[in-house]
């Protein structure tokens, strides 16, 4: 995700003669910001190095929940086994946020417009063991044509990324029987996800389900941060690429994608934190995206294109309900329990896990 300074509003009162650019004209004259000085890389590296190490012992816990195929017992792999198979996830969903923030950055660089490197983000989480990263950029981008180049070059390089990490991850799981007392979480398959599943291994037959290897499931982390990002708010990509494409009118598709968030809430809980960290957001930021010295002028055919390619990849990597937790089936809702059969796993044994229909992960604790 990446979020610039606000532009300080042009003077509407004189003419403004064609700006010219780094790469030929295309907006009003105001200054260029000078490149700050060259910054110590040292913050970025550290960074980097815990959130490899937080995704790689969560990477450890998928591998383990993978090899047992939901069943329960001793590992059959010593520690250092099971980290070093740790990288499959690791390594997957590194990739993907580093490209991301990285196609952010590369844009950057190519309009001479001044950012930090990906500030990755490690969090001792048990399903992700990452908050995700971000850059900075720290001066105002002064046209349309950059803001849009720069939001939209990370959703599309992170989506470039886990589309063949989701087709190797998912050729890797295998389809295996669940057991009857199998309790824990469902994860919502996005459009993308679901067809990679179907053409890999058709509908699997009553009572198994796909047990997703780890690089699947960085593949479906990482579609799902892309939706998060292609979300048409303020100083999200999906707002960048707004901005570009509307102007001034963006900011009623930003109210309007933010009552569609509240109502997301209604059908799955796992939306709340979502919506509260957008409100808070806007409220700390405005909901106006801030100004380009064109704000008036059309954005081109071809990004056009790329925006309605933009919306594509949304729909393609949203889920309407990400994580839903399963509540116990009582004996008395024997059909009930057949269908959700697949979404249940062992609380001694695991404290997360997650499916839907077709796929299922379950994350071990105490190893």
């Amino acid at each position: 995700m990446a979020t610039p300074p606000e532009l300080p509003e042009a003077p509407l009162s004189s003419p403004q003669p064609p700006y010219s650019g780094p790469h030929g004209p295309g907006g009003y004259p105001y200054p260029r910001l000078p490149l700050q000085e060259p910054e110590r890389r040292t913050k970025y590296a550290l960074l980097l190095l815990a959130t490899f190490l937080t995704t790689t012992v969560v990477g450890g816990l998928h591998y383990a929940a993978w090899v047992q195929d939901f069943r329960s017992g001793p590992l059959p792999l010593s520690s250092a086994e099971l980290y070093l198979n740790g990288l499959w996830y690791s390594l997957s969903i590194l990739g993907i946020l580093g490209c991301h923030e990285m196609g952010h950055y590369l844009a950057c660089r190519y309009y001479s417009v001044d950012a930090s490197l990906p500030y990755f983000l490690p969090a001792p989480l048990p399903l992700t063991g990452t908050l995700g990263a971000f850059i900075r950029i720290r001066q105002p981008i002064p046209t349309k044509r950059q803001l849009f180049d720069i939001g939209i070059a990370g959703p599309i390089a992170g989506f470039v990324v886990a589309v063949p990490l989701l087709v190797i991850g998912v050729a890797m799981s295998r389809v295996v029987m669940v057991p009857p007392d199998f309790q824990g979480m469902e994860l919502g398959e996005p459009l993308l996800f679901r067809l990679v599943s179907w053409l890999t291994w058709g509908t699997p037959p009553e009572g198994y389900s796909i047990n997703m290897h780890p690089m699947a499931f960085a593949a479906w982390f990482g579609l799902l941060a892309t939706a998060l990002n292609l979300f048409p708010i303020g100083q999200l990509d999906g707002g960048h690429i707004s901005y570009a494409v509307f102007g001034r009118r963006s900011t009623l598709v930003t109210f309007g994608t933010v009552a569609c968030l509240i109502g997301l809430t209604f059908v799955s809980t796992s939306w709340m934190v979502w919506t509260v960290l957008t409100i808070a957001m806007l409220v700390a930021f405005g909901p106006r995206h801030p100004r380009t010295v064109d704000e008036d002028v059309p954005l081109d055919r071809g990004r056009r294109w790329l925006a309605a390619f933009a919306l594509v990849m949304f729909g393609l990597c949203f889920t309407p309900a990400p994580i839903e937790p399963l509540d116990l089936v009582s004996p008395q809702q024997p059909q009930r329990r057949q269908e959700r059969m697949a979404h249940a796993c062992p609380p001694a044994q695991s404290t997360l896990c997650g499916s839907t229909s077709t796929v299922t992960l379950r994350l071990m604790s105490g190893l």
